[in-house]
């Protein structure tokens, strides 16, 4: 597959291909950082149910802390002399993932669904930063960073899915209906 990124300069130290290989894997995280956020702040206004205000609340703190990636993620595109694209219509025409599935659901049929938004979101963070091993430690760097907070927050989602033997309740989920309605 061809790339399309063109860079108007680059950081001293990495050579153009380098350069605009990382950028380009910086671009899928940023489409992803994007989606993630608007994501979480649709299950912050749609999650109904017993547990309401618990999840409506631990939500928020982490679609700021997405919203930032996104930001530092397209900081980084610029920095390597790239083009960051924040568009909606880029967002969807190059993700690779389908929309969000739920609407107004129960926290546990969201956290569900989300548990397996974040196992997608994070493998592809993981694979990111063995690509960058070769072509970019400081932006392998940013990737590490961001997998922690995102593994963290999605162990604060899987904490309200695990019975206390350590099962999660979306175990061998292959969709987020699945996993919404094996949440349940």
């Amino acid at each position: 597959m061809a790339s399309n990124t063109t860079l108007h300069f680059t950081t001293p130290g990495i050579d153009e291909k380098d350069a605009v290989r990382v950028v380009e894997l910086l671009q899928g995280r940023l489409h992803a950082a994007n989606d993630l956020h608007l994501t979480l702040k649709h299950v912050h206004w749609n999650v109904v149910g017993p547990h309401f205000i618990s999840v409506h609340e631990m939500i928020d703190p982490q679609v700021e802390a997405v919203r930032g990636f996104a930001d530092d993620l397209a900081e980084r595109i610029a920095t390597l002399g790239g083009s960051p694209k924040g568009t909606p219509g880029a967002l969807v025409a190059e993700r690779s993932w389908d929309e969000y599935s739920l609407g107004r659901a129960t926290t546990q049929e969201h956290l569900g669904a989300l548990d397996l938004v974040y196992q997608g979101v994070i493998t592809s963070y993981r694979a990111g930063i063995k690509e960058l091993d070769e072509l970019d430690l400081v932006t392998q760097d940013m990737f590490i960073a961001q997998t922690e907070q995102l593994e963290l927050f999605h162990w604060f989602v899987r904490a309200h899915l695990e019975d206390k033997g350590g099962h999660l309740s979306t175990e061998g989920a292959t969709s987020e209906s699945a996993a919404a309605r094996a949440a349940d």
